[in-house]
Order: C-alpha cells, then structure tokens, then sequence
C-alpha cells in the first residue's frame, strides 16, 4: 500500500450527496466540485450526466465508473490518482456515498495513507425519514438493508427486538411487504413505524401507524423508493403476565384500541414471552365455553 510520504503531496478526496429526489435540492457547492474535479467516480456514469445536464455544468476531469462491482478493483487506482495529488469526486446515484452505497473501501483505503477526505454535505435518505417519520430522533440507529433471505432476516430483527434506539431501514418495493411482515412479527403488531415513499419527488408519501396495520397498507402495492422507520422498544416496556385471564384481558384490550385479534395474539405472545398457538389457545378456549 502507498503512503503519503511515497508520494509527496496528495490531493483530496470528495463525498458529495446528490439529490435523493428534485434536482432543485442538490447543495450550491455540489456544481463547484462536478465543475472542478480532477476525477469523477460516479456510481452510474449516465444519471451523472443526466445530473449535470440538469444542473448546467460542464465537467472538465475524467470520469469513471466506481460501483459494487468494481469497488475493490478500482480502488487502488482512485487511491493513486490522489496520492499523485488530484482532487477525487465520489457520487452514487442519490444521497450520500458511504451510506449503503460505495464509497467506504476507497475511504478507509484513504485514511490509511494518510490522505484527506472531506464531504459536500446534502440530502439524506436516512436524515430525511427520521425526521419526518414522528418517531423518537435523540437516538437512532441506522440498520440498511435487511437480508433477502426469510430466515437471515428473521435472525437480524431478532436480534433488534429490544433495542432501544429509533431504527432506521432501506428497502426495496417489491420486498417492502414481507420486510414489514417480519417487522410485525419481530417487534409486534402495535410499534409504532412509518414507511417514507418517494422521498422529496412529486409523488412522496409517509404512512405512520403499527406494523400490523402497515402491513395491511402495504398489501396493496407498493411502489417507489422506500425508507422504513421503527420505533425502538420502550425502556421499561410491561410485559404481560402468563397466566391465562391476564393473556385474555391484554388481547381484549388491544382488540378494544382497533388491532385485530390475531396481530393482539402475537403482540400479547411476545409482551408474555410465549408461543403465539399458546395465547390462540387460551383466548377461543375462553369463547368455546
């Protein structure tokens, strides 16, 4: 690996947001930077020319791609064009570099040797959804992408279920319903989530309320960009006690707010630390008599 005093002077590395949405959002400086780097990284080499088509800038350096596939390939070169003293551009397709996109290789491959690295700060995908979501913002956590598969997934949010922080998710359309089911069933029915759609463009959309009922919204069809907020787990949450009239009288209860009967079984069945058919049990046995 190069260092700093191998090639005397270096030049700086540069993390720009784009828009995650209107173009009009893109920061004053973001056009600067496009205008004057030595090298342009772009995620996609056809939406960075659609973005300085819409902004009116002219670029003067050269432009690579720099994405997933080639990440790791193309980093050592990026890494030497900045210690032989250029200025390096690094944009993804919207939002900031780094944040569930490329950009963290070539950043830690910097501050190894010695090589500064700054940002154009702007729009967030996470920043804007948690502030926006109504949900608890002194502490979050950002989470990303789940897994595609249904039993990782079902481990990473189980591993989630009491943390306390406000959790914050991407997630593709297409995925956004069972990604909710498995919330539902992870973190019960009642905790409070927002689904932000389409975040800043023409048609956004934010839909708060329990996952129970996210997930019946989401059954519809959903489509666009999405960003799924969570609430954590309250500090000092009651659990429910086990016995079979108190399992009975917490799932009238929650019937009683709106939830149906069979999200208040499985938020009761987790609140008690018991298997859901355990509490079904219980509460038509009841009504059998």
């Amino acid at each position: 690996m190069p260092t700093r005093a191998d090639a005397g002077d270096s030049g700086v590395l540069v993390l720009a947001a784009t828009p995650i949405g209107r173009v009009s959002d893109a920061p004053p400086r973001l056009s600067e930077e496009l205008a004057t780097a030595d090298v342009i990284a772009a995620e996609d080499t056809r939406r960075l020319k659609r973005l300085t088509t819409d902004l009116g800038v002219t670029i003067a350096g050269r432009v690579v791609s720099y994405f997933e596939g080639n990440e790791s390939g193309r980093t050592p070169q990026l890494l030497e064009w900045l210690l032989a003293g250029e200025r390096v551009l690094l944009v993804t397709d919207a939002g900031m570099p780094s944040v569930s996109d490329p950009g963290y290789r070539l950043v830690a491959a910097c501050v190894e040797a010695g090589v500064h690295v700054t940002a154009v700060p702007g729009p967030s995908a996470v920043l804007t959804a948690l502030a926006v979501s109504g949900l608890p913002v002194d502490r979050f956590c950002f989470e990303g992408f789940l897994p595609r598969k249904s039993g990782e997934r079902s481990r990473r949010l189980a591993s989630l279920a009491a943390e306390e922080r406000t959790m914050v998710f991407f997630e593709a359309p297409h995925r956004t319903l069972v990604a909710l089911e498995a919330m539902r069933d992870a973190f019960g029915p009642g905790r409070p989530a927002a689904v932000c759609r389409e975040l800043t463009k023409t048609h956004e959309e934010v839909r708060r309320g329990g996952l129970g009922e996210l997930v019946e919204w989401a059954g519809e069809g959903i489509r666009g960009e999405i960003t799924i907020v969570v609430q954590g787990e309250e500090v000092g949450a009651a659990s429910v006690a086990s016995d079979p009239d108190s399992l009975r009288a917490a799932v009238a209860e929650l019937e009683a707010e709106g939830v149906t009967r069979k999200d208040a079984i499985v938020e009761v069945a987790k609140a008690a630390g018991l298997p859901k058919r355990e509490v079904y049990d219980v509460v038509h046995k009841s009504e059998s008599k």
